[in-house]
């Protein structure tokens, strides 16, 4: 008899069966989600895999409470009151068609502008519009199969309770694998031979008895502790793919049901040692991956260096440059023009004009007033504002911005690509050596003809290939971090190991601002033509307007009537009567002869020229070290908008032959960097994160250099805390000496999967044998990885 089975969810249509467009369907709600896709054009949801839905559930008034603001408030990520922004956790995600139709919500709901799945963490991240309202989201998601969990943990902010299911399927699996060991000990020792033959009288009497009860012990094992295989299999065969738990889940199938016939008809003891101890040793190198994984997580969330610098106001008025991560709640923070939020905060002083790009995609800067809540990611647009922390910074959730899928290139990794595609042709093979080495065995000796197709299955593993990608590159972001060098993610290290050409900017990037001297030419200025002047620049993050900064003498914090910044040319601000420019010369008006290429600001009130500072250039320590070594195995040059005044200096500070381009504005930066990538070159850009940004975004890596400034730019793929700037070449070697240890783990891998099933094709491996030799692999893979990078950290300084 045939069984109707969901089109949408998949279920036995056993108690209620609804035909719609010659299809059937278990229930309305399945029929009504399947007309929500065909209507708005998402049928492709079943393509990728068939009965891919979970079936909705009854919500009436369940989300009620979502009307609360208070609650909606504590809920929201980001919220500039035309968009908002929400995470939340969707249990029921588990394959390509949940990921497929959840980011194109805005399909079947025009007021979903963005949402991205994280398909580890089973969570998702939705933009809409407030009108929309979280309700309405939720009711939506809810309506299709994907039902929201949200807990009063969401609301209060609390830390998540830790999943402990593997844990405890570990105790089960391994309570049962040692009294399954201990019952089998007669078996072993043949101390239980049948009564004809002698042997021990009590393990006679009782041997069916010790049989059964390890049959009692198996159970929760394979339908408990290894059920997660059973379903990932199924799942995996329901989408018409062979995942690696394919060929795990029939080898226990086939060892519990060879055993339980075994002694049903009194055959034999039975592999119920092997079946306990395969499960047991599986779970425990899952254990083992996902703890170190999580340690990795936690030490480049929490304990690495996100090196932005912010400045913090002290209650005695003065300013302090501390870390982001030393800021607490009520902090009073000073964010300058092109600076971004670290932390959600409350305006409470100056005009706050804030581009939320970063979080929402949206490029509209939205107006604050005094008393306003900003959000973290938000970047100020019209001159220095302060706000108060309304708490501590979130370097997660930098981090997490920083990666969204709005600034995403298409920089494709190899390795993933070369894990992919071993993965999906490994099943097939293993399935194919098992079926062929057994029909062997059967016609030449049946009795290993079992143990063959077991150790087969279980022995061979591609886990250790897709291991050694993930945890090498994982354990660098780490390294790297702790060195104060913070990278977006592991794709970039990927990409910085094949770099073979290095580009520097001048100013901020091997020039430094910490030890810079200054003087001034021209007509003395008025006293409030320098308050004008130092209030202009306390606004700006360029490197010369720090400089100068820090050089004046102190000046009474004004409120300036307009402030506007020009890439690349200068700055423009009015108090009252008076209009200042503060750039270069033909920023501000002034002609200057061609013969003058000194470093300077020039200076204009009410379009009058007033002077110009003159600074002295100081260069990084060990910069002609760090070219000259750089020049070895990599091409360079320097791309500067200043003038070619520090031509002969630069000349004898770098190795013979280096292009020096002078007078470069961003646009010329990005189209250079262009050229030589169509002329098949792997660049690395390093700027300072402000004039540099579409250079940045233009190269296959961008690093921007941090020297107590908070000019994060989301272009870059790397952040070079300033003091490390001598070590950028060792990072650079360190990454390729990273990609080796890949390379050898997927050599090791490879050699292992040839010798084991050599082994076990012969009929030499017993299947618990390669239980352990199976979770072993990867473990020592993960060893392996983990060890030789933390050797490379360790060189590094």
């Amino acid at each position: 008899m045939k069984v109707n089975t969901c089109f949408h969810c998949g279920d036995p249509c056993d108690r209620q069966l609804i035909t719609f467009e010659e299809k059937s369907f278990c229930c309305s709600g399945c029929k009504t989600v399947y007309e929500i896709f065909s209507t708005n054009d998402l049928s492709h949801y079943y393509d990728l895999q068939e009965a891919a839905g979970s079936t909705p559930k009854a919500i009436e008034g369940k989300y009620d409470f979502l009307d609360n603001e208070d609650i909606i408030t504590k809920l929201l990520e980001f919220n500039d009151g035309n968009l908002q922004i929400v995470n939340l956790y969707i249990p029921t995600i588990h394959c390509s068609s949940c990921i497929w139709i959840l980011e194109n919500l805005n399909k079947l709901n025009n007021n979903v502008t963005n949402s991205q799945v994280d398909f580890p963490k089973k969570t998702i991240r939705v933009t809409y519009t407030k009108e929309f309202g979280l309700k309405s989201l939720v009711l939506l998601l809810a309506k299709i199969g994907y039902e929201p969990y949200i807990s009063l943990e969401d609301f209060e902010g609390k830390k998540k309770a830790t999943d402990r299911s593997l844990i405890y399927k570990l105790g089960v699996a391994g309570f049962a694998f040692g009294n399954v060991m201990f019952l089998s000990f007669p078996e072993y020792f043949d101390l239980g031979s049948s009564a004809a033959s002698g042997g021990e009288f009590w393990l006679n009497q009782y041997q069916g008895l010790f049989r059964w009860m390890m049959f009692v012990f198996s159970l929760p094992v394979v339908f408990y502790a290894g059920w997660d295989y059973f379903v990932s299999a199924f799942k995996g065969l329901r989408a018409k793919l062979l995942n690696i738990d394919v060929p795990i889940a029939l080898g226990i199938l086939v060892l519990f049901l060879r055993s339980t016939f075994d002694i049903a008809f009194d055959l034999g003891s039975g592999f119920f040692d092997s079946l306990t101890g395969l499960v047991f040793f599986l779970l425990l190198g899952k254990f083992f991956q996902q703890r170190t994984y999580s340690f990795l997580s936690f030490e480049r969330d929490y304990k690495s260096y996100f090196p932005i610098a912010i400045t913090r106001l002290n209650t005695d008025g003065t300013e302090e440059t501390v870390p982001v991560q030393n800021i607490e709640k009520g902090d009073r923070i000073l964010i300058r023009n092109e600076e971004m939020i670290p932390v959600d905060g409350t305006l409470v002083y100056g005009s706050a004009q804030i581009d939320y790009s970063f979080v929402s995609g949206e490029s509209e800067p939205v107006k604050k007033e005094i008393g306003e809540q900003l959000f973290a990611g938000g970047k100020q647009l019209n001159g220095v504002i302060e706000m108060v922390a309304l708490k501590s910074v979130s370097q997660s959730y930098l981090t997490q911005l920083w990666s969204n899928a709005i600034f995403k290139t298409d920089k494709t990794t190899t390795f993933q690509n070369l894990t992919d595609s071993i993965g999906k042709r490994f099943t097939i093979a293993v399935l194919t050596i098992a079926i062929v080495s057994t029909t062997f065995w059967l016609f030449h000796d049946p009795t290993k003809a079992m143990n063959v197709f077991t150790a087969v299955l279980i022995i061979a593993c591609p886990c250790a290939i897709a291991l050694a990608s993930p945890f090498t590159l994982g354990n660098m972001l780490r390294i790297f971090g702790k060195k104060k060098f913070y990278i977006k993610n592991t794709q970039t290290i990927e990409q910085l190991a094949k770099i073979d050409t290095a580009i520097f900017d001048k100013t901020g990037t091997i020039t430094t601002s910490q030890k810079s001297t200054a003087y001034y030419e021209g007509m003395p200025l008025t006293a409030e033509e320098e308050s004008i002047l130092k209030n202009t620049i306390r606004a700006s993050n360029h490197p010369l307007s720090r400089s100068l900064y820090d050089l004046l003498k102190e000046q009474n914090i004004i409120t300036l009537d307009e402030y506007e910044e020009h890439i690349g040319k200068g700055l423009e601000s009015s108090k009252g009567n008076i209009k200042m420019k503060i750039g270069s010369a033909n920023f501000v008006g002034k002609a200057i002869p061609e013969n003058m290429l000194d470093t300077s600001m020039y200076i204009s009130a009410n379009n009058d020229y007033k002077g110009r500072y003159v600074f002295q250039n100081q260069y990084r320590e060990g910069l002609s070290t760090t070219f000259k070594n750089m020049s070895q195995t990599l091409n360079l040059a320097i791309l500067s908008g200043d003038n070619e005044g520090e031509k002969t200096r630069l000349e004898a500070l770098l190795p013979k032959l280096t292009p020096l381009f002078f007078n470069q504005k961003p646009e010329h930066k990005l189209a250079f960097i262009k050229t030589l990538q169509d002329q098949g070159k792997k660049v690395l850009m390093v700027g300072d994160g402000l004039n540099d940004a579409g250079a940045l975004a233009q190269s296959n890596v961008g690093i921007a250099i941090s020297e107590n400034i908070n000019v994060f730019s989301p272009a870059c793929d790397a952040i070079l805390d300033a003091s490390k700037f001598q070590q950028l070449y060792n990072y650079i070697l360190a990454s390729k000496k990273a990609i080796r240890i890949i390379k050898m783990s997927f050599m090791l891998s490879l050699l292992y999967n040839c010798v084991g099933l050599y082994f076990a094709v012969t009929g030499q491996l017993e299947p618990v044998i390669a239980a352990i030799l199976m979770p072993l692999s990867s473990i020592s893979i993960v060893a392996f990885t983990t060890v030789m990078t933390n050797f490379i950290g360790r060189k590094l300084s």
